[in-house]
């Protein structure tokens, strides 16, 4: 993860994380999509980390409905349920987080096409 800032931000408030995904695309997380994420599913607002963990080091991955992709992993604090991130490789140099949230809906991914899997 890269912290990117620019003039005029606030000394210490990172404007947006640069996160590398499974295929080696940087994934940007800007301040707007943390907005977005934390006050759309506000059980996603401790989760911050989570987030760039689930697209650095996924469980699973698959594809999405509209050339996104979806990556999901579980954390120990979460029993049961599991980080789910929406995010777009554009191409090979540039991508961006949609969205994020909380999930315990196993069922919902097994009809998606599977990309990657961590136990393969």
């Amino acid at each position: 993860m890269r912290c990117l800032k620019w003039a005029g931000s606030i000394e210490g408030v990172c404007k947006m994380n640069i996160v590398i995904s499974k295929n080696k695309i940087p994934i940007r997380f800007t301040d707007e999509r943390w907005k977005h994420i934390s006050l759309g599913h506000p059980e996603m607002a401790n989760y911050y980390y989570e987030i760039i963990e689930t697209i650095e080091v996924p469980e699973k991955i698959y594809e999405g409905n509209y050339d996104e992709i979806i990556a999901i992993k579980h954390f120990e604090k979460l029993n049961d349920k599991f980080v789910v991130v929406v995010y777009k490789e554009i191409n090979n140099e540039d991508g961006f987080i949609i969205t994020a949230y909380i999930s315990n809906k196993v069922n919902e991914f097994l009809k998606r096409k599977l990309i990657w899997d961590s136990q393969k």
